[in-house]
């Protein structure tokens, strides 16, 4: 006679072995097969388990690592709908990572590769960005941060990790440390993490420009995001082989008035590059109509005026050389401009 055997479930020391992430949900070990009544007793006093986060199981005795850690906040802020993250590749844990959850803050940027943040084992908490309706409470090494929109999730090591400048501004919000806030703010921008602007953007949006240690950072930043942006438009012209221009100049009407300031000037051709490093603040729209009233201005005295964001100029150089070489070419059909005085800056 043949009896149809039950499957047993896997063993609790199974779960707990090396070589796989050991940081489990109550609901993912319920799908092993452990009871919560056996899930109570691993996670005892003096047991081998113990219970990192609400919902969450550490499958071992000792301190977490820093990538149990980064895994449980994840589990815990996505646990209300069934879902985890994905572990590390060989950590056997397929789980499909919560769209709505993702590491920010002071982690992040860590994950991103800063080396002004602390290290991770240094956190006493690590922020993790959710919905603003997420019904969930900071607890243990779970520090919730709630945003109204989230941006799209960048995967760092196998991790959902918000973009630089919204990790960013979420970091600043909890700092008070003027230097470190200026730190974080030129590694930002000198590792190429990201446009000023983007950064400015995320603080206005979190309304933190009010508070003075970050409009001294954010005024740095700006002019940092600058030489930058002018060091590559040097570059641009030297290496696609363009003429030299005049830079740094304001042009002026003889006897008349002053006209503007230019990043780069072609006298003989009336072609000019102005940089666009303008910062998306509440004043955005009157800076804009002011570059809007001298871009007019100039090219009705017949002097072309080319727009470059510091972002094209780092993205695609070439395609920027190609537009100001058209620019200059295009100047023998034109119509001679207006004379202009050319001052230096």
């Amino acid at each position: 006679m043949t009896h149809n055997t039950p499957l047993s479930p896997r063993p609790l020391h199974d779960l707990s072995g090396r070589g796989r992430l050991r940081v489990m949900t109550v609901a993912q070990l319920r799908s092993h097969g452990v009871t919560t009544s056996e899930t109570n007793e691993q996670c005892s006093p003096g047991g081998p388990w113990q219970q990192l986060l609400p919902g969450v199981v550490l499958l071992h005795p000792g301190p977490p690592t820093s990538e149990e850690r980064l895994h449980a906040v994840l589990m815990y802020a996505a646990r209300e709908r069934g879902t985890g993250v994905p572990a590390q590749p060989g950590a056997g844990q397929g789980h499909a990572a919560h769209p709505e959850a993702m590491i920010t803050g002071l982690a992040a940027l860590t994950l991103h590769g800063f080396s002004s943040t602390p290290p991770l084992p240094s956190l006493d908490a690590i922020d993790v960005l959710v919905p603003r309706l997420r019904r969930l409470r900071s607890t243990g090494c779970a520090r919730i941060v709630r945003g109204a929109a989230l941006p799209a999730p960048e995967q760092v090591t196998g991790l959902p990790v918000a973009p630089v400048a919204r990790a960013l501004a979420d970091a600043v919000a909890g700092l008070t440390d003027a230097g470190l806030v200026r730190r974080l703010m030129t590694e930002a921008v000198r590792g190429a993490h990201c446009e000023p602007a983007a950064v400015v953007r995320e603080l206005n949006q979190a309304r933190l420009l009010s508070r003075p240690h970050v409009v001294d950072a954010v005024e740095s930043l700006l002019a940092e995001g600058r030489a930058i942006a002018e060091g590559r438009l040097y570059r641009m012209v030297r290496e696609y082989g363009l003429p030299d221009p005049a830079w740094n100049v304001d042009l002026r009407l003889p006897g008349g008035p002053y006209l503007g300031g230019l990043d780069a000037y072609w006298p003989d051709h009336a072609v000019a590059v102005e940089l666009d490093t303008r910062a998306p603040r509440q004043d955005d729209d009157a800076l804009w109509s002011e570059y809007a009233r001298k871009r007019g201005h100039l090219e009705r005295l017949g002097i072309t005026v080319v727009h470059i964001t510091p972002r094209k100029l780092r993205d695609s150089p070439e395609q920027q050389a190609t537009v100001v070489r058209t620019a200059l070419m295009a100047s023998a059909d034109r119509d001679p401009a207006a004379y202009v005085e050319v001052l230096p800056r």
